[in-house]
């Protein structure tokens, strides 16, 4: 009787001989540890040493991306967003629709983009209700441009005031289209009386990033400012904000 030349081999051995090479080959590829893990560890020790001025956008945005993204390379999705948008504001601030488009974006990361928008608007929103709201005009138009520079419909927004300049409320009135939003001079001093107001701070966005006021916007200003006057309201300015930076009605001596 012959033997199958496979019995000859020692006991345990023959299945070796008939395992595919890429079996165990892709064993070894699973116990090795992903590239981009050293990566990320070497970028959080600069975050934690030098701090973020010391990452660029796409490295800022690479780690904002590591948690929606465990298990995947975030660099080529955090270059391929700053070069749809431009920087790392835009980026956290485009719309979703927008954000979308982009090859590789899913919701988990679009959720952690939004959150940190989201998180930028409570902190600014945070430190200028701790503050006298005149004593540092920076603080305001960071404060404003944090929460509207970047957004792809305009917004009117108002900031009501006590007397000793300290903000009551930071409300929405209207939002709009592109370009327009409709305003209501009456309903602005209504809500000014019903919040006992002393004073207004009106801002809106151009999301066309010019934010050089229209004729509109002046006549507007100048409507409310002659509603509230005789009712002991005062108009301090009509801000308008855009990508490119912002406009003051008040600097431009326009009211």
């Amino acid at each position: 009787m012959r033997h199958h030349p496979l019995l000859q081999n020692p006991p345990g051995t023959a299945w070796l001989h008939l395992m595919p090479a890429e079996t165990r080959d892709s064993k070894d590829d699973a116990d090795e540890t992903p590239h981009y893990h050293g990566h990320r560890e070497r970028l959080r020790e600069r975050f934690y040493v030098a701090g973020a001025e010391a990452l660029s956008d796409y490295e800022l945005l690479e780690m904002a991306l590591f948690a929606a993204i465990p298990r995947r390379d975030t660099k080529p999705l955090a270059k391929a967003l700053l070069k749809r948008f431009g920087s790392f504001a835009e980026v956290v601030h485009a719309p979703v629709a927008r954000l979308r488009e982009v090859e590789g974006i899913k919701d988990a990361s679009i959720n952690q983009l939004k959150l940190i928008a989201a998180a930028a608007g409570r902190i600014a929103k945070g430190e200028i209700r701790r503050s006298v709201a005149l004593s540092s005009w920076n603080d305001v138009i960071d404060y404003c441009r944090s929460g509207m520079a970047f957004a792809d419909k305009e917004q009117f927004r108002l900031l009501f005031l006590d007397k000793r300049n300290q903000l009551i409320a930071d409300e929405v009135q209207q939002t709009g289209t592109v370009d327009h939003t409709p305003v209501y001079p009456r309903e602005v001093i209504k809500r000014a009386l019903e919040l006992s107001a002393t004073a207004l701070i009106l801002v809106h966005n151009h999301p066309s990033g010019d934010p050089t006021p229209s004729q509109a916007d002046i006549q507007m200003t100048k409507a409310i400012a002659e509603i509230a006057k005789p009712l002991g309201i005062a108009v301090h300015d009509h801000i308008i904000v855009g990508k490119t930076g912002h406009a003051s009605l008040k600097g431009m001596r326009l009211i």
